[in-house]
């Protein structure tokens, strides 16, 4: 393994001019041009990597897996996360480190005690070392990413399944967009919860937002009618367009229950299941006027 204690005493002895190039190139390629962080941010996020950096070559040598680069790589995981959240792009954030790499080539090269041998080993292992280091900073930053985007897949399908009281005992359900199985488990928490809520009779779910109805999601509907129905509330959907049920006949898909080709005729049918009338009231003097005539349920 080759001594990387005369890179340790060289950053020590040269931060300032390091830690200068270093800023310089990372507002090159636009890190502050993002808004996302400012100049001060920047510096001091820097200048602590720099100490953490030297603390490791100094006793952990070229190795980034030695203990002694814990607490680098903890402040890289920590920056690979905060910049996943402010959302800078991998390259972006994989730059705080690969640009590193110039002002640390530089400063061996400004080395005269060095031969030429001694240098080009100590500038291979810091490219290993920094390559390394790199890495692990986009693994982090992925992960993060990614949990970012599962978090914000479930909120958005939790804000598109609202379930809405049309009338005292029936609920409506208005699904749009695909229908896939984590998606079908928010659905059925949210309509059961509200049906235990408000004691529901009648749940209508209405597809008309959703796109195609294959056989899998004909099984999650079905899945959402027999879990409503187990907690006392009866189903029907709605929104069945001439092309969804064109494609259910060729496929072959039987929902086993009552279904409505519009909203409107769901909520006229769950009112009658429930002993309600939608009917026109006699205005004389309204309709005398000219005025439309509203409508109310008994």
């Amino acid at each position: 393994m080759v001594d990387v204690g005369t890179i340790a005493e060289l950053v020590a002895s040269g931060e300032a001019a390091i830690l200068s190039e270093w800023i310089d190139l990372q507002k090159k390629v636009g890190t502050l041009q993002t808004g996302r962080i400012t100049e001060n941010e920047l510096v001091a996020q820097s200048r602590e990597f720099l100490h953490r950096l030297r603390d490791g070559l100094a006793r952990g040598g070229s190795d980034s897996s030695d203990a002694a680069y814990g607490p680098a790589r903890q402040m890289l995981a920590d920056l690979s996360r905060s910049r996943a959240l402010q959302g800078f792009s991998p390259t972006e954030t994989a730059t705080f480190i690969f640009s590193l790499k110039q002002p640390l080539f530089n400063v061996l090269n400004r080395n005269a005690a060095l031969s030429p041998v001694q240098a080009a080993d100590l500038t291979w292992a810091v490219t290993l070392l920094l390559d390394e280091l790199g890495l692990f900073t986009l693994e982090i930053f992925q992960k993060s990413r990614e949990e970012v985007i599962v978090r914000q897949q479930r909120e958005i399908a939790e804000l598109s399944t609202p379930v809405v009281k049309l009338w005292d005992g029936i609920l409506a359900l208005p699904l749009i967009g695909t229908l896939d199985s984590q998606r079908t488990q928010v659905v059925m928490e949210n309509l059961l919860q509200t049906v235990v809520d408000v004691e529901a009779e009648i749940a209508i779910i209405d597809i008309t937002g959703v796109p195609t109805v294959d056989t899998l999601t004909a099984q999650h509907l079905l899945k959402t009618v027999a879990a409503a129905r187990l907690m006392g509330a009866d189903c029907i959907i709605s929104g069945i367009r001439p092309q969804i049920a064109q494609t259910m006949v060729h496929l072959g898909v039987e929902l086993n229950v009552v279904s409505k080709a519009t909203l409107a005729d769901a909520f006229a049918m769950a009112l009658e299941r429930t002993g309600r009338a939608v009917t026109k009231r006699k205005a004389a003097a309204a309709a005398a006027k000219g005025k439309p005539i509203a409508g109310k349920v008994e």
